[in-house]
């Protein structure tokens, strides 16, 4: 059976190491938008965020957005990032997670996945063999259909002796 248990879970995306990412010889990253750098459906980043990819970037580290939301949402926080986004993503499919390697032009091997989500970003991480990172998400505001899941994750986590969320 796959695993839903994240390889690191950490209180927000500054809480990642760029350090860890090297010494693990992670090339690139797949990170999700809403509740993992953003509020969500907020179009505005903080400033840590910037900075956060900016080291990146000195790293070397290639970062892509995938996200279930629209093209335009999507987009235009990409492009405030310099980076390439998938859109309407669909995960936890493969397909999207594969287009997103394609587009920073990593292996499994050398990609991570950063979601707030277990059963879209984690799932869909796993599922290829990618290092997953789950975030505690920025707010508790958010998308009807995904507090749902949220109650289906505080079992999983429970169960994986990681119990952050509130």
């Amino acid at each position: 059976m796959l695993s839903l248990k994240p390889d690191l879970y950490v209180d927000s995306i500054q809480d990642i190491s760029i350090d860890h990412l090297v010494k693990l010889k992670i090339k690139g990253l797949i990170i999700d938008v809403d509740n993992t750098i953003t509020e969500w459906n907020s179009p505005e980043l903080k400033q840590e965020v910037y900075d956060w990819f900016s080291q990146l970037k000195a790293r070397n580290i290639r970062a892509c957005i995938a996200s279930n939301n629209s093209q335009a949402r999507v987009i235009g926080i990409a492009k405030s990032l310099g980076i390439p986004a998938i859109s309407k993503a669909g995960k936890p499919r493969r397909r999207s997670f594969l287009q997103a390697m394609q587009a920073i032009n990593t292996l499994p091997e050398a990609t991570a996945v950063i979601g707030d989500q277990l059963f879209t970003d984690i799932l869909g991480g796993k599922r290829l063999g990618l290092y997953t990172i789950l975030v505690k998400p920025i707010n508790s505001k958010e998308f009807v259909g995904t507090r749902l899941m949220r109650q289906l994750e505080k079992i999983v986590l429970k169960k994986c002796n990681l119990v952050k969320r509130n």
